[in-house]
């Protein structure tokens, strides 16, 4: 033992030295360590208590929903216990899928009844609630989707390999706006079967980027450009007697070689552009998903039939978006069902859904739960039909018969009526935003009047894949004042294009500039119809500006206005009050020289040239009609300089109003919306004021004053002469106290607020040489809030001392028209 206890000692001794050793390496050379004392008992306990107090949270897997963020006894009995139909469909449901595992052993277990948010199984079946939402955007698959994918926020199922253990009702997922792949299928198809298609939840596989929302790969819809259809206009046939068009000089060969060189740069572009995105499929593909048609994914199948639906399709609920039922997203289908049934899949997926036949009425390719199905089962061939005879006939029918006593109808759904309010509606998106990051470009969407600007949507497109360079913005806006609903501000040639609905103070449609500075190139387009002049466009540049019209009286269709230098001015610096000056251009026509320093012009044939003109005519070369022309001509030029110079000052009236109206960005709201137009508001304020001042005095007139003071006497009894009198007085003189008292109150009230103000008075005096400027400022608001108090009370004492008489009088005649006193003070009177 004692040898035990010395070999213990000897390696206690060893590992001492090694730590010994140890910490003087770990010693800088160039500092000398002092030696601390040992750690006491104490240093220990403190040390444990600190460490102890250091957490490490690891976070959790979000959830769409937990105990502690819904309270149980607050939802429906519905939701808490199943009804005797309800567990005649669980055990239903549990034999099937009993006999399912027996025949099919190698496919996974079906998801038929998964706990609900009160943890009671419910079948899948009727968590679907039909409804048909009270919006008109809701009523088409499209919108539908839309609004599901945008209210919602996704989370990602907690085993990708498995179906949820639970899934909650549409109202629970609407009121907290998140939910996995499933809440958000069932949402979508009881929104869908509400408006009438033929739609089915699916459970299924999908590919990686399906399940998680993965949009980074895929194209933004908004930047695709709709093929634009050309129509071709109808060639006039030629007329008997026309001029022939002049023969074109241009060299065909010429032409042909411009043309190939244009399509050789275009092959060459396209060329380009086919080996960049094979490069980037062939990186993509590198990337292989090792659960590659093993992750579960929920979606809506929409068949054809109903609503005029001419395919069947695949709607994916977390993107909105629309797929064939060969698309490659889709690998494989479990079971798909509906608020009336439950369909298996037992046809092969081994190519994906692409050879996937979707007759749920043919029970070999989809083994139903229920008999009472609404689809019905695959015709019998022809020949059948007429080889059968009546004793066969008759088997069917009873048969049938069989069939509809065994069968068992869907119990009506769980759920409660799904509702949306107009404010969730309107807000869409949870907190009024949302972001989707698709390849080289960003969407953002904001809830109407969220942005005091009016910002709605915003699509940002990038050069890059890692999205740093950005290429271009676009801008939708909604409820602005000044009709503004696009912006495109394009970053690499600096062009801004503004986008107006009708409406505008300038009737303005398109405003394309790179800066708001007047004199600079800018492109403005109006809506025609709406101006009385026909603009239709206007182009700007520094030294030009031409304008495009349509539909005038006097057949104007084009002006262009060239500009030269500014004089310089010292004292006019504005551009309108010193505009640029106007170049004449050189045209072929009669050109008119008037001597200089010669005020009134006095033509002669010296002083005009005449052109060569064809076969002219006797009178033009006479020296009436030269002048008149030239005089004519003189009119005309001095009027379109004056057209020339009102459109500069209209565009300077534009940019003006358009900088008011970019630093304002005021938002228009409906005389309907009454939570945000304050107009309504007020008004509405106002009578809910007027009405509840009318049932006060309602109230008070149904009030018995006469109570407190018949209260001694027994109740029933009739009065005698002197307890009317009595109670009478007793009345009379309680009110005279009454308003008595009320006169004094406010008398006290004055006086207190009077010397409030004295004693602030004084203060301010005795300090106002030391006062800082907000104790000034505090002063002169604290006195100007105690006059205006005071003389509020003024105007109340003064009101009451006139309206206490007439108060009393009133009283008094109303007591003398009492029926329980009448009959006793007319004998006294």
């Amino acid at each position: 033992m004692e040898v035990l206890k010395e070999k213990v000692e000897e390696e206690e001794e060893a590992e001492r030295e090694e730590a010994a050793e140890r910490g003087k390496k770990m010693m800088r050379p160039v500092e000398m360590r002092r030696e601390e004392p040992p750690m006491t008992q104490e240093m220990l306990r403190d040390l444990e208590k600190k460490l102890s107090e250091i957490e490490i949270v690891i976070p959790e897997q979000p959830s769409i929903i937990t105990k502690d963020t819904i309270d149980i006894s607050k939802l429906p009995l519905s939701y808490q216990s199943n009804t005797l139909k309800e567990e005649h469909l669980l055990e239903v449901a549990d034999n099937f899928a009993r006999q399912y595992s027996h025949l099919c052993p190698d496919r996974v277990p079906l998801f038929l009844h998964p706990l609900n948010e009160c943890g009671v199984p419910k079948f899948v079946s009727t968590t679907i609630r039909p409804t048909l939402m009270p919006y008109p955007e809701l009523y088409n698959w499209d919108s539908c989707a839309q609004f599901v994918s945008d209210f919602l926020s996704m989370v990602p199922l907690p085993d990708p390999l498995q179906p949820p253990s639970h899934l909650y009702s549409s109202t629970t997922v609407l009121k907290h706006q998140k939910g996995n792949c499933f809440d958000f299928s069932t949402l979508l198809c009881s929104m869908l079967i509400g408006a009438g298609y033929d739609a089915y939840c699916v459970n299924g596989y999908g590919s990686q980027d399906l399940c998680h929302m993965d949009l980074t790969r895929d194209v933004c819809p908004l930047t695709m450009k709709h093929k634009e259809v050309v129509q071709e206009e109808e060639k006039v046939p030629p007329k008997k007697y026309t001029i022939k068009p002049p023969r074109d000089l241009n060299s065909r060969f010429e032409q042909e070689q411009e043309m190939k060189k244009q399509e050789e740069l275009q092959g060459e572009e396209e060329r380009r552009r086919k080996e960049e995105e094979q490069r980037l499929l062939e990186v993509e593909k590198a990337k292989t998903d090792p659960l590659h048609g093993l992750r579960v994914h929920s979606w809506v199948l929409v068949l054809s039939g109903k609503r005029e639906v001419p395919e069947s399709f695949y709607i994916d609920p977390f993107t909105a978006r629309s797929y064939s039922t060969q698309d490659d997203h889709f690998l494989g289908i479990e079971s798909l069902w509906n608020h009336k049934n439950y369909w298996v899949n037992m046809q092969d997926c081994w190519n994906g859904c692409k050879d996937l036949v979707f007759d749920l009425g043919d029970p070999v390719r989809w083994e139903y739960l229920l008999l009472g199905t609404d689809k019905a089962p695959l015709s019998v061939a022809e020949e059948e039909d007429d080889t059968m005879n009546d004793d066969d006939n008759d088997d069917v029918e009873n048969l049938g018969k069989e069939d509809e006593d065994k069968s068992f109808d869907m119990p009506s759904s769980w759920v409660e009526q799904i509702e949306i309010s107009p404010e969730a509606f309107e807000t869409r998106c949870p907190n009024g935003k949302k972001v989707i990051q698709y390849k080289r470009a960003k969407l953002e969407k904001w809830a109407p009047y969220l942005n005091s600007n009016g910002l709605v949507c915003r699509l940002t497109t990038y050069e890059d894949l890692e999205c740093t360079m950005t290429l271009e913005i676009k801008e939708w806006f909604q409820n602005r004042e000044d009709t503004l609903q696009l912006r495109h501000i394009n970053k690499s040639t600096g062009l801004n294009i503004d986008y107006f609905k009708p409406g505008h103070p300038q009737a303005l449609r398109v405003h394309a500039y790179k800066s708001m500075q007047p004199e600079m190139d800018r492109v403005m387009e109006f809506y025609e119809t709406a101006r009385v002049d026909g603009l239709i466009k206007r182009e700007e540049t520094p030294k030009t500006m031409t304008e495009y019209y349509r539909g005038r009286s006097d057949f104007l269709s084009y002006r262009h206005v060239d500009f030269g230098d500014r004089v310089k001015k010292l004292a006019l610096n504005s551009a309108e009050s010193n505009p640029r000056p106007m170049v004449s251009p050189a045209s072929p026509s009669v050109l008119y020289f008037r001597p200089q320093g010669v005020c009134h012009c006095c033509l002669s044939l010296s002083l005009c040239l005449l052109p060569s003109q064809v076969e002219p005519v006797e009178h033009t070369k006479k020296l009436l009609y030269q002048y008149e022309a030239m005089m004519k001509l003189k009119n005309e030029e001095k009027l379109s300089r004056h057209q020339a110079w009102e459109s500069e000052l209209e565009v300077l009236e534009i940019l003006k109003l358009r900088e008011e109206e970019e630093g304002a960005h005021t938002l228009t709201i409906s005389i309907y919306d009454t939570k945000r137009n304050e107009k309504s508001k007020e008004y509405r304020e106002a009578m809910e004021h007027v009405m509840h001042e009318e049932h006060l005095r309602q109230v008070e007139a149904q009030l018995d004053y006469l109570a407190p003071f018949l209260a001694p006497f027994p109740p029933g009894e009739k009065l005698t002469h002197w307890q009317a009198v009595q109670v009478r007085d007793e009345c009379l003189s309680d009110f005279k106290q009454r308003l008595i008292d009320k006169a004094n109150l406010i008398q006290a009230r004055f006086e207190k607020e009077t010397q409030e103000l004295q004693k602030q008075q004084q203060w301010y005096q005795e300090n106002q040489v030391t006062l800082t400027a907000e104790d000034k400022a505090w002063y002169l608001s604290y006195y100007s809030q105690a006059v205006f108090r005071m003389r509020i009370l003024e105007q109340r004492l003064n009101r009451h001392r006139e309206l206490a008489p007439l108060k009393y009088l009133a009283l008094e005649e109303k007591l003398h028209k009492d029926p329980r006193l009448v009959e006793f003070l007319e004998v006294f009177i």
